[in-house]
């Protein structure tokens, strides 16, 4: 999984008949400081998220499919998630 924020909607009257009322995003996937890191990707969303949101997002076609639901689709990737709070401060074990 990777991070990414929304950074808009695609629209599209004629797609693949497995795709039919679902939503497509642009995402544009970031490091956990935010800072932009790789080539935007179009993503099928899953949590209803919208332009602005840092999501959680899986970049491989079988997981996304399964992930979604959606047996057969054409589907490379897609928003799982919302991410409200990234914490990235060191964990430190006692024994």
């Amino acid at each position: 999984m990777r991070i990414g924020r929304v950074i808009g909607n695609i629209v599209s009257t004629c797609k693949h008949e497995k795709l039919i009322g679902a939503k497509l995003l642009l995402i544009q996937p970031i490091t956990p400081e935010a800072k932009p890191s790789g080539n935007l990707v179009v993503a099928v969303d899953a949590v209803q998220a919208g332009v602005g949101d840092t999501v959680l997002l899986v970049l491989e076609g079988r997981a996304a499919i399964s992930a979604l639901g959606r047996a057969g689709a054409p589907v490379d990737a897609a928003v799982l998630g919302v991410v409200d709070q990234i914490d990235s401060s060191p964990v430190i074990a006692v024994r």
